[in-house]
């Protein structure tokens, strides 16, 4: 499986941009999916997931009610609609897809096993 995330960028303070993680190689329909970030310095740190059918959602508080995942099985694509940027929301974001093998958490990076590269989301003050 490969997962290509895109649409970062430059953003003000209180603006939004809307990440895609497109895979390929292999359909994503059967797997949940998440979004991490890792600013300069810090862990890697959990933002979001989606069950495989988009029915549950899962959010970091820092981002909850300003973030939402989302997930379209047909294009094999998981997007994260990121509005009310803030500074702190400044870092780069993965994506990933969550192993079922292991039953764990999905707040917890070491359950999942396929990242894409990474976007860069950079949010001025």
């Amino acid at each position: 499986v490969q997962l290509q995330a895109s649409g970062g960028g430059l953003v003000q303070s209180g603006g939004s941009l809307k990440l895609s993680c497109a895979a390929s190689g292999r359909t994503l329909s059967s797997r949940a999916m998440g979004w991490f970030r890792q600013a300069p310095g810090k862990e890697r740190e959990f933002v979001a997931a989606i069950s495989w059918a988009g029915g549950s959602t899962y959010y970091a508080d820092s981002v909850k009610g300003r973030f939402t995942i989302s997930r379209d099985n047909a294009k094999n694509t998981v997007y994260l609609q990121m509005n009310s940027l803030e500074p702190g929301d400044t870092a780069v974001y993965y994506c990933a897809t969550y192993n079922p093998y292991y039953s764990g958490s999905y707040y917890y990076s070491e359950y999942y096993d396929y990242w894409g590269q990474g976007t860069q989301v950079t949010v001025s003050s």
